[in-house]
């Protein structure tokens, strides 16, 4: 059975929106493996901060299934695919590993996915690279502009 990391973010009712996706990515998956909560700032437009967090989870759909159930639950939580790429969100859910390896996904170069990544699953490696994301966590942090803040929140409890 597969097991996929999850990048979840939203700037729109933050947590309501991803305490919702918790409880639903628990009853059809069962147990999760949940990073703390993390907030920064909009990437490529002006708006509300993100909160976001990463999810491990083990599946029996296939990637391009997992994908197609998760966008399904991102728009029955108000995600809205008419709008630019960036733009305000209900609810973003990416994959971003499979299998302990790192998916091509550009947002893994962001400190609001690779710090709640590193969190819960430093030894995913970048199949380009060969790198951690413990270790692009740590480059990133002595590079990065970002601003990035862990919240005090429980988004499992509810």
């Amino acid at each position: 059975m597969p097991r996929y990391h999850l990048s979840l973010g939203s700037n729109l009712e933050p947590e309501q929106h991803l305490r919702g996706a918790l409880r639903d990515l628990r009853v059809r998956f069962g147990p999760l493996q949940v990073s703390s909560a993390y907030e920064s700032g909009a990437v490529g437009f002006e708006g509300p901060p993100f909160w976001n967090l990463a999810v491990g989870l083990d599946s029996d759909l296939d990637a391009d299934a997992l994908k197609a159930w998760l966008h399904g639950l991102e728009e029955a939580h108000g995600r809205r695919r008419d709008q630019p790429r960036y733009a305000d969100r209900t609810l973003d859910l990416d994959i971003v590993a499979i299998n302990g390896r790192a998916t091509d996904r550009p947002e893994l170069q962001h400190a609001f996915v690779l710090a709640p990544l590193a969190e819960i699953a430093p030894a995913i490696r970048d199949p380009q690279t060969g790198s951690t994301i413990a270790e692009s966590w740590q480059r990133l942090q002595s590079a990065s502009t970002e601003t990035l803040r862990k919240l005090a929140v429980d988004l499992l409890r509810g």
